[in-house]
């Protein structure tokens, strides 16, 4: 093969997917169940620390808000700053945060204790979001990418199975220290990530727009040996980074449509998902579940999650990430809805799992498709700054919950239906396709 000079995008589709790509995976979808487990922990710890602390409905609800409110100054942050200083170093650091002040939360002396650790955790689970897709998203070829991204986002179904699985077997067992030790437990996954990590390498597309052209070639080089292939490359063409780029540019043509949308997007999914699930426990217990039992339904609702989004992984490369996403939003709604009204124990259980069966579905379509929209310079901080929404959503749902689930079931689960439809009908009007297409550089490129 004549050496020639390239593009990074050439050169990834070159490259192809192989062992560092599979490697990659592993690595940021064990982060992501931690994640997961961090973030849903939540909703089987507060009902034990109300009785060990004698709290009100709305200070339980706090300790759910205090960790978006951590992760949306995570996702602000470190989707911004790792666009300027490098993926790596928050590829590193938010997992460590994560996992440690995880496990401190664990020993919380007080409530306002558990407050603030679970604030500063959510800081390390927000800022991971954005930069693990970032990194993931510029390894990976055209074909199938969006397969791969959703694959990923399914590692949050582990994550839950996992915390659904130490809930109910540890809550029952030990009832005055068990949520110490669940929490405790939780944060251990996050702690062996953060010394894999170390090894990958600074993702090519960053270095290059840096102007770090020789660097960006070696990575790519290791890359290409490590999936047995051959890269043939003279030199990579440089598209520098444009001067003055800020979050700013989310607003400005050609990406003030998709801002728009993918902004609804997640505020709309978020607030039903996490209003929904952070009270499931409880939500169970009032449709006449016992308490063993609920830890049973939330296990088997995890377990609807896994074909959710294999099934979304599937359908993204074949009916595209809009109409895809759209549809699992739809359907998210009108399966909470059915949740709230059906009867019978058989029919609960069943549209709840069809609500869970959706409702990840589209957040993996979501994910994949989000970092699709915004080219390299501002890929980590558009991902950042939209699932910021989430973080948002996410801070006002338990306390949201905890006030609407008092006064009337049906009314709090048809308006997650509805913001769920809403959301769905935004992707329709205002998204675009990205099946198939390269990843943008810079941006106008």
């Amino acid at each position: 093969m004549t050496k020639r000079t390239m593009t990074v995008g050439e050169a990834v589709e070159q490259i192809g997917v192989g062992p560092f790509q599979y490697k990659l995976l592993a690595i940021c979808g064990a982060s992501w169940a931690a994640d997961a487990m961090e973030v849903l922990i939540i909703s089987y710890v507060i009902p034990n620390v109300i009785r060990e602390w004698s709290l009100t409905s709305g200070q339980a609800g706090l300790i759910g808000t205090a960790i978006f409110v951590g992760m949306l100054l995570g996702a602000w942050f470190w989707g911004t700053i790792t666009d300027y200083v490098g993926r790596k170093i928050g590829f590193q650091l938010t997992v460590l945060i994560d996992s440690v002040f995880g496990f401190l939360s664990a020993l919380s002396p007080g409530y306002v204790w558990l407050l603030v650790l679970r604030a500063i955790t959510g800081f390390g689970v927000g800022g991971a979001m954005p930069v693990d897709y970032a990194v993931f998203s510029e390894y990976l070829p055209k074909r199938n990418r969006g397969r791969w991204l959703v694959l990923l986002e399914s590692f949050w179904a582990v994550g839950t199975i996992i915390v659904a699985g130490l809930a109910w077997l540890i809550l029952p067992r030990a009832p005055a220290v068990g949520w110490r030790v669940l929490l405790a437990v939780s944060a251990l996954p996050g702690a062996i990530v953060f010394f894999i990590r170390r090894h990958i390498p600074e993702s090519p597309r960053y270095l290059l727009i840096e102007g770090r052209e020789e660097e960006a070639r070696e990575v790519l080089e290791r890359v290409a040996r490590e999936n047995g292939t051959t890269l043939e490359i003279d030199r990579l063409e440089v598209q520098e980074r444009t001067a003055g780029i800020t979050v700013s540019a989310l607003w400005k043509k050609p990406y003030i449509r998709s801002t728009i949308m993918l902004w609804v997007g997640w505020f709309a999914i978020s607030l039903s998902y996490y209003g929904v699930f952070i009270w499931l426990p409880g939500i169970f217990v009032e449709r006449g579940f016992a308490f063993l039992r609920t830890y049973q339904n939330t296990f088997l609702l995890a377990l609807a999650q896994i074909p959710g989004y294999f099934s979304a992984a599937y359908l993204v490369e074949h009916w595209g990430r809009k109409w895809t996403l759209a549809i699992y939003l739809l359907f998210s709604g009108l399966f909470t809805y059915l949740f709230a009204v059906v009867s019978g124990l058989s029919l609960i259980v069943g549209t709840a799992m069809l609500m869970s069966f959706f409702t990840l579905g589209a957040w993996g379509v979501l994910y994949a498709y989000t970092p699709e929209l915004y080219p390299t310079e501002i890929r980590a901080t558009g991902m950042g700054w939209a699932s910021g929404l989430t973080r948002i959503a996410g801070a006002i749902a338990p306390s949201l919950g905890g006030v609407l689930l008092s006064s009337s079931l049906v009314a709090a689960l048809t308006l997650y239906a509805v913001s769920f439809v809403l959301g769905g009908v935004t992707i329709l009007l205002l998204g675009r396709e990205t099946k198939g297409r390269p990843l943008l550089e810079t941006v106008g490129g």
